[in-house]
């Protein structure tokens, strides 16, 4: 479980891949969003209830199995609108049932169409506070990572983890963009910066930028 002065973080590792399924809400009244419901619905919605939460909103990071398999399925029970990812996920979306089959997925899974893409620049509210979104390709085309420039938080899905950064040997993945994207969007949002990633703990990027081996060229 992770906080900041007014919104709180729950973690949900779901999947085989053991994917950070995140709640993310208003200490106060209890609003908030649900970021990448990747399977075991039963188990988030379970959260949900036990934390007497108050969804407003789905929000996907990327269109990976692990982080969008149950998207579609958690929309239509907690009534809510799915925001993100960025347009170029979308073939990874369409294909969500199709990729289930190749890993033996358990889980129930839909294809996953979003109801707002999100771009470099859009915004998205939690809590009352605002995230600008940050378009970050390289993990996945159609990537994006939402900040909160006030509470310096970052929602990084899996362009960067503590001691490592995201794979790009996945179809569509290129390291070079993924570089790109951590230079270019992620480091210059400050050291003092506390991220929420898909799998794993969270840092900060400054004891990233300090331990991690891939930052060290950039």
């Amino acid at each position: 479980m992770a906080a900041s002065s007014s919104l709180q973080a729950v973690l949900i590792p779901v999947s085989p891949f053991r994917q950070n399924c995140t709640l993310l809400f208003d200490k106060a009244d209890k609003k908030g969003v649900l970021i990448d419901p990747g399977a075991e619905l039963p188990r988030i919605l379970a959260a949900i209830a036990e934390h007497k939460l108050k969804i407003e909103a789905i929000w996907l990071t990327h269109g990976h199995i692990d982080h969008a398999a149950s998207a579609m399925e958690a929309a239509k029970a907690l009534g809510v609108k799915i925001y993100g990812p960025q347009k170029a996920d979308k073939p990874l979306l369409d294909s969500l049932v199709e990729t289930a089959a190749g890993y033996q997925w358990q889980d129930k899974v839909q294809n996953c169409t979003p109801d707002y893409w999100l771009e470099e620049g859009d915004k998205a509210s939690c809590g009352g506070r605002e995230f600008i979104v940050l378009h970050t390709p390289g993990h996945s085309p159609g990537h994006i990572v939402y900040f909160c420039a006030a509470l310096r938080l970052a929602i990084v899905g899996d362009v960067l983890f503590r001691g490592t950064v995201g794979r790009t040997d996945l179809p569509t993945g290129n390291h070079d963009d993924l570089m790109r994207s951590l230079r270019e969007k992620i480091l210059p949002l400050g050291d003092e910066v506390v991220f929420i990633c898909g799998h794993g703990r969270g840092s900060t990027i400054g004891h990233e930028k300090q331990s991690n081996p891939f930052l060290q060229n950039l």
